[in-house]
């Protein structure tokens, strides 16, 4: 990418400790190397997403040639991807549908009790 030899870094690093001095150059030093690292990191991370995106992308392909081929007679590829997809896809599911099992549970126990002394008032009302 950068070109840059040993005799250009020499010149450089004398150009610096002439114009920072030899205080602030430790300082200037770390700043710049923290500044190379977070957006190596940046870069890296940005990377890998994309590469994700595509993955996902790739998958969404193969699982609409298999729809088209009416999930028959399957290249071990395709095959391969579907049974990712639909491992993913109930991966994802799985959470949602434990914290939801707790909240229908707690519905219904609500309604029942709602119901309970709703049935409760109507013997009250009768019987005066």
């Amino acid at each position: 990418m950068f070109d840059i030899g040993f005799w250009e870094l020499v010149l450089i690093s004398v150009v610096a400790l002439v114009v920072l001095g030899p205080e602030r150059l430790p300082h200037a030093i770390r700043s710049v190397a923290k500044f190379i690292a977070a957006a190596k990191s940046m870069a890296n991370n940005v990377k890998d997403e994309l590469s994700q995106e595509l993955k996902i992308q790739e998958l969404q392909e193969n699982l609409r040639k298999a729809e088209k081929m009416g999930m028959k007679d399957l290249s071990p590829d395709v095959q391969k991807s579907v049974d990712e997809l639909k491992k993913v896809a109930q991966e994802v599911q799985h959470p949602f549908a434990t914290e939801a099992q707790p909240e229908k549970s707690s519905q219904s126990e609500e309604i029942k009790v709602q119901s309970q002394s709703s049935t409760s008032e109507k013997v009250t009302n009768k019987a005066d």
